[in-house]
């Protein structure tokens, strides 16, 4: 049995797991980022993080923002601490690939997936990083934007408080919908899992931009599942990077 070897670390001021064969520590390999999903932590990834390793790559299980050891209390705005998170992930991608590449500990490729939150992390990160070379979004939503409408609705129906300019101060997602420039995802291999019952990101977001975009490159798996991964999903995701990276 392959012995994982799992380092806390912090880099800059993000903490996270880093999850590689403890033979293989110091040497360069293929890189992953693999992001948590909402009010959850990296440590609730690090099944599917010890599966990626035991593939010979090596994973970066980063905490997002207000989350696990940067756990902060939740805006009482809707939304609000959910957008910052995500946004964080975005700027701090480049800096994890880029620290590890200055230690000379990446080689070749470039992994992204995500699960929920984590998810959406990954779709908006494939519009503006051609240097990403597979990917995998599970339980997540390649429309942010429907995804605001439907807080938007929520909060609205709840009465909650939501800025009149909502719209407006997350304009930044109209650059990062993958859903609305799905040329973006460029041939490369790109793999989706979504329940159909799922309760928390809806199904169809995922369902209707893959009929809208029959590519090749583009593998889809849905199950009868709530917002729930399976051990056996954990597998699928891991065979598709083992595979699409080995080519």
């Amino acid at each position: 049995m392959m012995k994982i070897k799992i380092r806390k670390r912090l880099i800059g001021n993000i903490p996270l797991l880093e999850v590689v064969a403890e033979d293989k520590v110091y040497e360069p390999l293929p890189l992953i980022i693999y992001y948590h999903g909402w009010q959850t932590a990296k440590e609730l990834v690090l099944t599917q993080g010890r599966k990626l390793a035991a593939q010979n790559f090596r994973v970066l299980l980063p905490d997002a923002a207000n989350h696990g050891e940067r756990k902060t209390k939740t805006s009482e705005i809707p939304s609000l601490t959910f957008w910052d998170s995500i946004q964080t992930n975005l700027y701090e991608f480049g800096f994890l690939v880029d620290y590890f590449e200055n230690l000379g500990l990446v080689m070749g490729k470039i992994g992204v997936g995500g699960i929920s939150m984590g998810g959406i992390t990954t779709c908006m990160l494939l519009t503006q990083h051609p240097e990403i070379d597979v990917a995998a979004c599970v339980m997540g939503s390649p429309a942010p934007i429907k995804y605001r409408e439907r807080i938007n609705q929520h909060a609205s129906e709840l009465g909650f408080y939501l800025p009149p300019d909502y719209r407006q101060l997350t304009s930044w997602l109209n650059e990062y919908d993958l859903s609305l420039a799905p040329e973006k995802v460029a041939g490369r291999p790109l793999f989706f899992w979504h329940g159909t019952e799922d309760e928390k990101i809806p199904y169809a977001h995922t369902a209707d931009f893959i009929q809208a975009n029959q590519q090749n490159n583009i593998t889809f798996v849905s199950a009868q599942e709530r917002h729930f991964v399976e051990i056996a999903t954990m597998d699928q995701i891991t065979d598709f990077f083992a595979d699409n990276f080995s080519e």
